[in-house]
């Protein structure tokens, strides 16, 4: 009996214990056979400190995941840009729409009207109809310079301007360059958006470009090629060739238009197309932008382009012609033309002279040699080394100013 008793007492002092000691942190009490667990009595703050630590693992889970999730996608930007959207897979971007949305509020539409007389008429008693011709032009000064294709304005009684907003005035023809195909007007319709300058001596063959302009009258028209070559001439369309070659579309009335790079800087200003036939696809030209910036300053400073003259006329040599005469350079070119009076004449240049050298820089065509004297100024001074009965020699030829109808 009295061992009765005192298991009783002993459960109620374990009572009592627990009873007072509620507050206090929990513990496991064992009393023979049995298990009582007191830990299951929680108190207030215990329960908040264990949702704190909950929300706080779930936090820096979630933080973890999103600095991983930014790594790796930076890695994949990195190295495989073309699984990113928009991108192609040469890094290019997959739409030009910015390089046009920079670059088409720049393209104005030209119209024109000219007299033609009527073909089979009497010739005491001609008759004229009015043709209408399309073609564009590019804003190149906010200040409303826009630069267009000399064959456009060159015969037009009427010209008008039709910017991209939809206004339409009548320019002034500011001055226009025949040997290049280029023509300047002026609009006051106060500040227009200019388009963007690039370099022309940076583009590569193959690289992406987009030609803008008013083909058959259809505004902001875009097409979209590649350069398919630079420095291209000798094709008897101006004086001064070095055009762009590209197989981007130009139709009739793109004349005057943008050539654009992917980034909508202007490249070139289209100008020609080869003429159509059954066998001919895709070979277009335009000026580059380099060439039609000296143009733009001359005439906005003269009203004209004033360019170097030295009085010869050159013609290409073979590579047996060369090697006959010694040369074994590959450069060279053959004076078929010296004009009596002129610089050349007065430097002692003869027919049948080689030029080899012009200023220090090796002469490889007629064409090269056509571009050095038209780069220089009236009065500068142009070194000539030349061979002349298989001896080498050395003159200076002082420029003059380039004729308008030069022999």
């Amino acid at each position: 009996m009295s061992i009765l008793v005192d298991l009783q007492q002993t459960r109620f002092a374990v009572r009592m214990t627990v009873g007072r000691e509620l507050d206090a942190e929990p513990r496991r009490i064992i009393h023979g056979a049995n298990r009582n667990w007191l830990a299951t009595i929680k108190s207030p703050e215990r329960e908040q400190v264990h949702r704190l630590a909950g929300l706080k693992s779930t936090l820096v889970f979630l933080l973890q995941s999103i600095v991983v999730g930014l790594a790796v996608a930076f890695v994949v930007v990195l190295v495989r840009p073309d699984l990113m959207p928009g991108v192609a897979g040469n890094g290019q971007p997959a739409s030009f729409a910015d390089a046009v949305d920079l670059s088409s509020a720049s393209v104005a539409n030209i119209y024109t009207k000219r007299l033609v007389q009527d073909g089979g008429t009497d010739a005491a008693r001609p008759r004229f109809r009015v043709e209408t011709s399309f073609a564009s032009a590019v804003i190149i000064d906010s200040a409303g310079y826009l630069v267009t294709n000399y064959h456009v304005v060159a015969t037009a009684a009427e010209i008008r301007v039709q910017l991209s907003d939809g206004r339409i005035t009548e320019p002034v023809t500011v001055g226009v360059d025949a040997e290049t195909d280029l023509a300047l007007l002026k609009v006051d319709l106060g500040t227009l958006p200019a388009i963007q300058i690039g370099r022309s001596d940076k583009l590569r063959i193959g690289d992406i470009v987009l030609a803008i302009g008013n083909p058959y009258g259809l505004t902001t028209s875009v097409t979209q090629g590649i350069v398919s070559a630079t420095g291209r001439g000798l094709l008897n369309l101006v004086t001064f060739e070095n055009f762009i070659q590209t197989d981007a579309a130009i139709n009739a009335g793109n004349s005057g238009g943008a050539l654009i790079n992917i980034h909508g800087e202007l490249v070139g200003i289209n100008t020609a197309v080869l003429a159509q036939d059954p066998g001919t696809e895709g070979i277009g030209f335009a000026i580059p932008v380099d060439l039609v910036r000296g143009v733009v300053d001359q005439i906005k400073q003269n009203g004209r382009v004033i360019r170097g003259y030295m009085g010869l006329l050159p013609d290409d040599l073979t590579n047996s012609e060369r090697l006959a005469m010694g040369i074994e350079t590959g450069n060279g070119i053959l004076l078929t033309e010296v004009y009596v009076g002129g610089p050349a004449d007065i430097a002692d240049l003869r027919v049948g002279d080689v030029i080899l050298e012009l200023n220090g820089e090796p002469v490889y065509s007629q064409h090269q040699a056509l571009l050095i004297s038209a780069s220089t100024q009236p009065g500068d001074s142009v070194e000539v080394t030349g061979l002349r009965g298989g001896e080498r020699f050395k003159t200076r030829v002082t420029a003059v100013e380039r004729p308008e109808d030069p022999q």
